[in-house]
Order: C-alpha cells, then structure tokens, then sequence
C-alpha cells in the first residue's frame, strides 16, 4: 500500500510540525445506512443494501469517515493509530476514517463526512458537469458502480461514452442504463486503453486497488479524478484531483 504508507509518512510529519495531540483519545464506530447517509437516501445506494457500511472516526470534535465492506469499532491514542498496521482491510478503513478526522482537526482536510438524504441524488449531476467543464465531452470510466452517479453520467456523455467497472459479482456483466459493467478485478487496462478520464470511487484506498488504478492512469498519461468522501484526507496530503460536491 505505498499511498497509503506515503500518506501516513506525510500525516506523522504533520502531526509533528502542527504538534497534534499525540495522546489524544480517537473512537471508529459503524454507522447505520440512516446515520451515513439520511433516510431520505434511495434504497438503491450501496449503504442501504447493507453489503458495505460508513465507519465514523471522532478525534477532538472533528469526524471523519470511510467507506468498508469490512466496518469494525475500535478506540485508542492517536499514536495507536498511526501504528496500525495497513495490510488487514479492516485496519485501512480505521487508519483512513481516522486521518480523516485528524486531518478536519487540523483544517487540512475537508468534506470528510458523507453527504446526506437529498444531496447523494444531487451529487451525480453536479460531479457529471464538473466533469464536463474540466475535460468537456469526453469517454469516461467510472471505477465503482453508484447508480444516481451513472445515470448522471450517462444523461450528460450519453452511454455509449461511459462505462463501469466493479468488483461486486452480482453487477459484473450486467448492463445499468445503458452501461455495460466490467469487472474491476482484471478489466481495469481495457477501461483505461477505451477511457478519456477516469472517475474512481475513493474507497479504493481502503480496499486495497487505488495503486493500481493511479499508477496505471499514469502510465497511460490520462488523468483520473476520485470521488467522495472516503479519500478526502489522503487527496489534501497527496494533491489528488478530488471531487466530492455535498460532503460536509
């Protein structure tokens, strides 16, 4: 996990310079489908279905979250969690829901908290335009199936300018407005070869597959914008292109 190791690397060192409470109390707990995202939220949101959750991460008032098919609590020092180790997926997702809220501590990071009831349905629109504004009309892969986020997507490029990749079986194969979905444990080079621009879930930093997605895009040289809140910590140490219009 070398971003992964490179962002802790970069988080020790500011927590030095900025002298952040070494020995301050940090608390992760799984959040209800509710408490993530609202329950105005459509069910067909992958937090509904239950096969993934948001954990919650609280260091001196400041929260952070992170995306996890494998949610789990946990509470310690800071220190604690800087030293966790990062080969266990369920450690990723506490260390990263943690960096978050150290990182909105500090006022480094922002939009670390997901966004709520009305506003996950508003986001594909909005992330689809900014898309468009930056790169204009372009072949877009989006790496991680979110449905209100493809329909937008595929309204504003048209389907034939988009496709999909996931990991989740039941989606690999199937076509979702329009849009065939491919799977992300082995089409990512064929993804990469047919898109323009690249629109990656930001929980690939805790399921272990952003190395893979960020090298490759930048050995093709074409660029690749993450999306949410899971990575928000990471893109403000690293200087990753980040779209997440609602997170708070």
């Amino acid at each position: 996990m070398d971003l992964l190791e490179t962002s802790r690397s970069r988080l020790l060192r500011l927590c030095d310079e900025r002298g952040a409470a070494i020995d301050g109390h940090l608390t992760v707990r799984p959040l209800s489908p509710s408490d993530a995202i609202g329950s105005k939220a459509p069910d067909d949101f992958v937090i509904k279905k239950g096969k993934e959750r948001v954990i919650e991460a609280v260091f001196q008032g400041a929260k952070g979250q992170a995306f996890t098919d494998h949610p789990a609590e946990w509470s310690g020092s800071l220190e604690e969690m800087l030293s966790l180790g990062l080969s266990d997926v369920r450690n990723r997702a506490i260390f990263v829901a943690g960096m978050n809220a150290v990182l909105r501590s500090l006022g480094v990071a922002a939009g670390t908290v997901h966004c709520r009831n009305e506003d996950p349905v508003r986001c594909g629109p909005v992330l689809a335009e900014r898309v468009e504004q930056k790169y204009g009309i372009v072949r877009v892969g989006l790496i991680g199936l979110q449905p209100a986020m493809l329909a937008a997507l595929a309204a504003r490029f048209g389907p034939d300018r988009v496709r999909v990749l996931d990991l989740n079986p039941d989606n690999i194969g199937s076509m979702k407005t329009g849009v065939p979905i491919w799977d992300g444990t082995s089409d990512l080079p064929r993804l990469i070869e047919w898109c323009e621009v690249g629109l990656a879930t930001g929980s690939s930093i805790v399921n272990g597959t952003i190395d893979g997605i960020l090298g490759q895009f930048r050995a093709a040289g074409k660029p690749v914008v993450f999306f949410g809140n899971t990575i928000s910590g990471a893109a403000a140490l690293l200087s990753l292109s980040r779209v997440c219009p609602f997170g708070t």
